[in-house]
């Protein structure tokens, strides 16, 4: 029984949310985020990256301080205002390749993600969770939606196309070619009918954002200690996008790996057929056709791998998911790779570059074998959410992505 709930957000004005916007910080390089910055002083990237004034880096809790100065500045100036009224926002994005995205931006209850009623599927560390929730309390805002996903909801979906029958607030198209509208939803009875769907539904779930979720959890348990207050505050929420499943795209996230762990080829592919058989493929791109097939690619050659069926055995979800099949036959027990979040053997490319860019940066030397798999489904992701189980880190690149910087929740 979800608790979703309209707020006032803090947003760029109608004609400087297109300069406003900005992918997140970490997608950028220093070099990428400085060239924005010199050509935009309306980049949200001014507000997260301070330093840039002052040319040098600076980190903590300096940071943040100068983060917070910036947000206000940003509102002192005019180019922020913030909402007379409570609202939800309808969201549309349309990508390069026309597929669109529509969901509803609101704040989901704190408690729901400590109950278990917003589920996730991904591990955390604790030191980010930590860092974030410091970096939260400090500047009073959040600019980054948890990106949550719910069953397809009739009702839902007409108040949705509704609004989206009415001018659009914002509508801007950014370099990467894709086009975002946004309209404010206020009228009393939609926003109560959404809240009665979400409230009919056994729960939700994460799809990214897991780390930010987390830190809003923190955020709330540490202010609550500090003020002993039982009352509702705006940090019991955290900002939220709401997409139906049907709308979510997931994709594989393929691996690299530098070298074999002091094997030669051939004693690498002899390993492999204790679990695989193996499938010389030539030079031809390949990719898997069916769930606990791979594909490889190592010294100029594609290389198809059908796990055998002894090996099939599964107890739970965990199990049967390739990203942990890959793990548990190849990473660890043949290549040497126990922590595939840290180890630096490993990479990761995102299922949107194939298996040509595999092809590519084993070529050129950077990595000594590439595999590649098919997407985790949703079906996939919600059992290992409902089973309590968290699948291996980079197992899922989720879209659609938020710019930051459009609808910015305070508390």
């Amino acid at each position: 029984m979800p608790t979703i709930s309209p707020f006032k957000a803090v947003r760029p004005t109608r004609d400087k949310v297109g300069l406003v916007a900005s992918r997140a910080y970490e997608h950028y390089t220093e070099e990428g985020r400085n060239f924005r910055m010199d050509r935009n002083p309306f980049s949200f990237l001014h507000i997260v990256n301070p330093g840039y004034k002052y040319d040098r880096e600076i980190k903590g809790k300096e940071r943040f301080t100068l983060v917070r100065n910036r947000y206000l500045e940003f509102k002192e100036e005019g180019v922020f205002i913030k909402d007379d009224t409570a609202s939800f926002y309808v969201y549309k994005i349309v990508d390069r390749e026309k597929n669109e995205f529509v969901g509803l931006i609101g704040a989901a209850a704190v408690a729901d993600y400590q109950n278990n009623v917003i589920k996730k599927h991904e591990a955390t560390i604790q030191h980010r969770e930590e860092l974030f929730r410091d970096y939260l309390d400090t500047v009073g805002f959040n600019a980054e939606a948890v990106l949550l996903t719910y069953p397809d909801n009739a009702a839902i979906k007409t108040i949705l196309e509704q609004t989206m029958q009415s001018r659009a607030e914002y509508e801007f198209t950014t370099t990467y070619r894709d086009t975002q509208y946004m309209w404010p939803l206020t009228d009393p009875e939609q926003i109560k009918a959404i809240q009665e769907a979400f409230e009919g539904m056994d729960s939700l779930y994460i799809a990214d954002g897991h780390h930010r979720s987390a830190s809003s959890a923190l955020l709330a348990n540490s202010r609550k200690k500090k003020t002993s207050s039982t009352v509702v505050n705006t940090y019991d929420y955290f900002l939220s996008y709401l997409i139906p499943e049907s709308h979510l795209h997931i994709y594989e996230f393929n691996r690299l790996v530098t070298d074999l762990n002091g094997l030669s080829k051939e004693e690498f592919l002899i390993a492999l057929d204790s679990y695989y058989r193996i499938e010389h493929r030539g030079d031809s791109l390949y990719k898997p056709s069916k769930k606990h097939h791979f594909s490889m690619y190592l010294d100029g050659a594609f290389y198809s791998l059908y796990l055998r069926k002894r090996h099939r055995n599964f107890s739970n979800p965990l199990e049967q998911l390739d990203t942990h099949i890959l793990y548990r036959t190849i990473l660890d027990p043949i290549l040497g790779i126990q922590d595939v979040r840290n180890n630096t053997r490993i990479n990761y490319a995102d299922g949107r570059k194939d298996m040509t860019y595999v092809k590519t940066v084993v070529d050129q030397g950077q990595f000594a074998v590439g595999f590649g798999m098919l997407p985790i489904t949703m079906n996939e992701l919600k059992q290992i959410a409902d089973a309590g189980l968290t699948m291996p880190p980079k197992s899922t690149y989720i879209e659609p992505k938020l710019r930051s910087g459009i609808t910015i929740y305070e508390f």
